[in-house]
């Protein structure tokens, strides 16, 4: 008796085991919010600069300014029509502690000031565009 090696040796075998393969959208924007240009995708949970908005308010942004859906890109000129709509998690995040150190040599002036940005969590829900 031969010690079986897998379900190769039986070709008409139907094999439980084989799932089919579910191919995932894979969609990204580039977007400009509070300033910055940031890539978000959906569920993405990302901080970014304060907004005026309280925890669980919803905040759209409208620059969005590159969109990539599975490989099919999408450039603006400068925009593109459409929005990403986010939810504010946590209206005030503080970010690491910054030291600002400024000394002249030889001549006895020292100052040193500390600086925390402030942040805002925010999670994508939506890219529409």
């Amino acid at each position: 008796m031969a010690f079986i090696q897998g379900l190769s040796d039986f070709p008409n075998f139907p094999s439980i085991f084989a799932l089919p393969k579910i191919k995932k959208l894979i969609m990204y924007a580039i977007v400009t919010i509070a300033g910055q240009q940031m890539k978000v995708s959906e569920g993405q949970k990302l901080f970014v600069h304060r907004l005026d908005a309280k925890s669980g308010d919803a905040v759209s942004f409208d620059d969005i300014l590159l969109v990539d859906r599975d490989g099919a890109v999408t450039i603006g000129t400068p925009k593109l029509s459409g929005t990403v709509t986010a939810t504010v998690l946590a209206e005030e995040v503080k970010g690491d502690k910054v030291i600002v150190f400024k000394k002249k040599r030889r001549k006895g002036y020292k100052v040193k000031r500390g600086h925390r940005q402030q942040f805002s969590q925010i999670q994508i829900n939506s890219i529409t565009a």
